[in-house]
This record gives C-alpha cells, structure tokens and sequence, in this order.
C-alpha cells in the first residue's frame, strides 16, 4: 500500500542545495521521496569497498546506507528490492537493531518465504521480550503462521472494474453506490505527482454497484467541493448519510506544516445542504477538532448508531507507529480521544478500522500475519473487544491487505490489496465471505479419586454455558466414565461440574477443539475428608478397629477413641446419616456370633447418639454375624489371627451428607 501507507505525507517545494550525494540523497528520504533516494542510496552503496574485519567509520556509513536503501523500497511495499538490501544488512551485522530484523522478516513473508520469516520473526520476539508488545504475538509459541496459512478460507475474491494502473483504495458504501479514493490522473493539461511513489495525488470518486454488488463501475467525481489538488481518501458516512468525515492533507488554500516542514493528514466534515442553485451539495468543511500540526489524524469510521468515531493517529499516547483511537461524538462537539489499548494497538501499525455492530475489523502489521499488513476481526464483547483473529488467505495475501468494508447480514463487501495479481498498485476487490463452515463437538470423560486414582461411579455431571446456563447432564457409569449428549459448538468455552455425596464438588473450565469431534475432560475428585472412603461403590467412615472383649458388647476406652472421630465428623456434617454394620469372623455358631455382632452394632449406636448424635441421623444398627466375610475364612477353614481379624469389623456407612 505505496500511497498511504503510513499517516505522514510530506509535501516540499525547495530548491536542491550544494551538498554530498548521501545528503541529497538523506533530504529526498526525509521528504518521503523514495523512489529517488533509493537510486541515489544504491549509488553510494555501489562506491563503497568491502568491509574490514574491525568496525569502522566504513562499516557504519553502510549499515546507514543498507538501512535508508531497505526502507526505501520497504515504505513502497518493494519486498523484492526491500529484501536485497536487509540480507546484505542483516548478513554483514546481525546485531542490527530488532525493528530491522522485524522488516527482514516481513520482506521474506513478501516474497513468500515463509519458514525463514518464522525464524527472524521468532529473533525478533528474542530480542525485543517484554520492551514491544508485538513480541508474544510474533513469537509463534501458540499461534504459528502454519497456522494461519492452514485457516480455511471463508472469501472469495475478485478484482473490480474501477481498478488503474495507479492507486485505487478506501471504498466506503454511499445510498446504492460506493465511494473510493484514487490516484488516476483526471486532469486535461498537467499531471500532478506526488513524489513518494510517482503517482498523481487522489481524489474520491463515485462508483456504481452492479445488483450482485461484485463489481463497481466508476461514475465521476464524489464531490468537487470536497476535492482539492492534493489527497482526499478514506471516508465515513453518519448513519443517516448527511454527514461525512474524510481525511485530507492540512490544506486549507494553503498546505499547513509543522517546523519540520512535514504536511500531516487531518480528518474534516462536511454537511449535505441544498444550495443557491437548489443542489444538494457537501458544504461546510469543519476540520475535526483533535488534529493537529504535529502528527497525522485519519482513516475514520463511524458506529451504527452513530455515537462513536474511530480513526487512525500517531499523537502523543500512542502505542506504535499508528493506532486506532474512538471518541464519542456528542451534541456539543467530540470527547478527548481514547486509544483502544493493547488487546488492539500494537509497537507496528494499526490501520483502516471498520466498525460494524459486533465486529472491529481493522489492518495490521504488529499481529502475526502472512506479510504486509493484514486483516484482523476483532468481536465486540460487553463493550471489549476480543483478541484480534486474521482472517487468513485469500483475503490476506504476502503484501499489504487493508480497507476491509462488509454488510454483515449480506456477507459482501470489499478489501483493498496490493498483491501482485492486480491491475495496479493499490486494488479494490469485492469478496463474498462464505458461510462459517459446521463445526460440532460432544464433550466425554471421566471422574476418578484424586487420591487413589480410582474410577468413580454414579458422579452427577453438569454442562453449563460460559453465562451459567444449564446446556446438559450426565452420570458417571461403572468405569467412571461420563458424555454430553448435548453437539456444542468449537472453540467455545464451557464448564464442567462434577458432584458425588462425600465428595467436594468440582467446577473445571473447558474449550472445545477448534475442529469438529470430541473433547476429552478428565476430572478428579477429593473426598471432603480422610476419614471418608468409598469401597464397592459405597461411601464409608473408615476408622481404626473397634475392639470388643471376648464375648462382650460394651464400648472399651479405646474403641470409644475410635468412635469419637466418627462423632467428630458427624458434627462436622450435620446432614450426614450413616448405618452400622457388625461383623464377626466364623468361629463360634452362627446363630451366637449373628446375635453378638448385633448387640456390639447397637452399642456402638448407643455410644455415639450418647456423645450428642441425634438417634435418627443413624438409619440402623445391625448385626450381620458371620454372613459377609470378606476372605475364605468359613467354618473348617485353617486361618490366622490376622485373617479372622479382617472379618471382625464394624462398619460405618454413609447414607447421604
């Protein structure tokens, strides 16, 4: 994008003094005339012999030199000629400052070198960290761009008519017609050029849209009350179209300049008004009141509704080389401009913002892209913007991509680009964005015992949106295993709710897959004590052995000890109800250890509701005798002390917290 590429736009008339060759050639480069200070830098770099093993004044005219020849061409959007001079650069002093290494690494995206641009885009980020903001969004540890090349593309693309061999860009759509910029030279007798890239100077013109709204035909001039000698480009509409904001050169019968003799961009309005002659008529140029003679204000656009005015500025508060800033437009006038931040502005250019009711689209260089400028969507949440998203080829291309209008309910619109493929330098293309394809996932699986690691059954599973609202429930099956029946959509954040009686109930964050399929969710559960096991699918108060003497039922003092934790944890949970189950080992009749089991349950009962248990938190208290061994310890069967201990047990079990 060689005509606006950046906001400053120098303009000079002055005589060429006596002076060096690399001093004519510094005063051409200041003014923004780049095309000859490339041939006069590639001049002097031609003189210059190689460079000696030490640094020396030699080897720090050519890094002048390399740099102000890459730039040259660089500011014209040249990747090739731009390329040639940065390998020299980079090859003969790799330690040259980061931001040249940055534009290395955007010629190679120009040229469609991809893998090497990963890898000085990557030095980059190395170099620069936290000191430009650009360098986690560079440093392809999340996002490469493998990535965006692999993104499916959503747009097809065509070149319009309106399109010249010269500079034709910043479509804005006007009633049933589209308004645009461009440099075609519409004079009869002189052509005026502007020097930076040898171009006439723009002018909005009218187009007219054909009924699929693919193609433009070009009608005549916009306004000549709007259009001067020198640029007009980029505009925006109020929503009931009887006002505009454009942006100009500061010109008002004569170029405004700053003390270094720069004419920077200004945004201006007019009204529609009928005049003498009964023609409606742009009338009254105001210019807005946050320009200024010292940096550029431009690129303007409008909300829906009207109440808030993006543009584009380097002031003072911004972050990089441009931003995109809003203020409110009021009754009385404009509020203080706000810069959008970070999430938005990065250290390179931000540029051509478009607002539309749910989207900020805007073009960029600070965000990783395919080279040049891209194109980014930015979504509007609760008055945020979300993080920025290219929107991958064939919309963005290796060179500069910008401009990017859309009737979102229609899904068309336009994108200006400088690819190789057009007509021109700057084109307008119309695109069609295709339906978002169908992206579908389910959610699965499993909830097991952190500490253990065991699978848990019969855990009540809960899907909810990122707002809270219930989407779809599950239950764990023997394996500990759960799905949502619910098809949700990719990339989308949900949450997971896992809930079991003895366990702490656990909420865990999930993103679905950005493709469609499955996303697997494993969860872990704690129980909401030591105390607290689960054998066979029952939850159990699991204290030390409760021991009896022979042939007797009351509690001992130290089985009172044992039994004072399960009191201490009933008090704790004061909906937990529990029962008691006794059991003996097999010697003695079944008949005496059914009926000793029983007595030293309900003694066991009696000990705990006497410690201020109320009777019916404990469902029952009884005796199973020798029915449930848990080894091959039966009648007529050898075992040890320790074998027939494990049989000799009191149960605790949990009927519900």
């Amino acid at each position: 994008m060689k005509t606006i590429i950046t906001l400053l736009v120098v303009l000079f008339v002055s005589a060429v003094f006596s002076q060096s060759q690399i001093e004519k050639a510094d005063k051409l480069f200041d003014r923004m005339w780049y095309k000859e200070a490339s041939v006069m830098y590639e001049k002097e770099l031609s003189k210059l012999d190689r460079k000696t093993e030490e640094f020396d004044e030699k080897d720090a005219l050519e890094i002048k030199l390399l740099k102000r020849a890459g730039d040259s061409y660089f500011f014209n959007t040249d990747m090739e000629n731009a390329y040639r001079w940065y390998d020299k650069l980079i090859s003969n002093f790799p330690e040259v400052d980061a931001e040249y290494v940055f534009r290395y690494a955007h010629t190679l995206q120009g040229l469609g070198k991809y893998r090497e641009a990963k890898r000085w885009l990557k030095e980059f980020s190395k170099r620069t960290k936290d000191a430009d903001n650009r360098s986690p969004l560079l440093n392809q540890e999340v996002l490469t761009v493998e990535d965006i090349l692999n993104i499916e593309p959503r747009f097809t693309l065509k070149n319009t008519a309106i399109n010249t061999k010269y500079s034709d860009f910043g479509p804005m759509y006007y009633k049933d017609k589209l308004v645009f910029s461009s440099a075609v030279d519409s004079s009869n007798f002189h052509t005026r050029v502007y020097h930076w890239n040898e171009q006439p100077f723009l002018n909005m013109y009218l187009g007219v849209l054909n009924t699929l709204e693919s193609d433009v035909k070009k009608l005549n001039e916009f306004s000549e009350t709007l259009n001067t000698k020198y640029h007009e480009a980029t505009l925006a509409f109020s929503p009931d179209e009887t006002k505009i904001y454009f942006t100009r050169n500061n010109y008002n019968g004569d170029l405004g300049r700053d003390n270094k003799g720069t004419n920077h961009l200004k945004l201006y309005s007019a009204e529609i008004l009928q005049d003498e002659e009964g023609k409606m008529e742009w009338q009254n140029v105001t210019e807005l009141p946050f320009n200024s003679e010292d940096y550029s204000v431009g690129h303007p656009s409008v909300s829906k509704d009207g109440k808030l005015l993006y543009f584009v500025s380097d002031m003072p508060g911004s972050i990089g080389a441009t931003d995109i800033f809003v203020v409110d437009i009021l009754e009385e006038g404009y509020s203080a401009p706000r810069n959008l931040g970070e999430r938005i502005n990065t250290h390179g250019r931000e540029m051509f913002p478009f607002i539309t009711d749910d989207n900020l689209y805007f073009a960029s260089d600070g965000h990783l892209g395919l080279g040049g400028l891209d194109v980014y969507q930015s979504a509007i949440e609760d008055d945020n913007f979300s993080q920025p998203i290219n929107l991958g080829a064939p919309l963005n291309s290796e060179l500069d991509d910008f401009g990017f209008i859309i009737k979102e309910t229609e899904n068309k619109g336009f994108v200006c680009s400088n690819r190789l493929s057009g007509k021109g330098d700057d084109d307008i293309y119309s695109f069609v964005r295709l339906p978002e394809p169908s992206c579908d996932q389910l959610i699965r699986g499993y909830v097991s015992n952190t500490l253990t690691g065991e699978r848990l059954e019969n855990v009540e599973m809960l899907l909810l949106s990122a707002d809270g609202t219930e989407l779809d429930k599950a239950t764990t099956d023997l394996n500990g295993n759960y799905l949502f029946k619910t098809t949700l959509n990719c990339d989308t954040k949900y949450t997971v709710v896992a809930t079991k009686t003895g366990y702490t109930k656990q909420n865990k964050p999930v993103g679905t897959s950005k493709t469609t399929g499955e996303t697997i969710v494993p969860l872990g559960l704690e129980t909401l004590s030591t105390l607290i096991v689960e054998e066979n699918g029952q939850l159990k108060i699991k204290i030390g052995i409760i021991y009896f003497d022979l042939d007797k039922s009351f509690i001992r003092n130290d089985a009172a000890i044992e039994l004072n934790k399960v009191v201490l944890l009933m008090m704790q949970y004061p909906n937990m109800v529990i029962k008691i189950e006794s059991h003996t080992d097999s010697r003695n009749t079944k008949s005496y250890n059914l009926d000793l089991s029983d007595r030293r349950a309900k003694s066991t009962r009696d000990y705990i509701v006497s410690q201020g248990i109320a009777s019916e938190r404990i469902e029952s208290a009884k005796g199973y005798g020798e029915s449930q061994l848990i080894n091959n310890c039966e009648d007529g069967v050898s075992c040890s002390e320790g074998e027939h201990q494990l049989n000799r047990r009191s149960e605790f079990i949990i009927i519900k917290m």
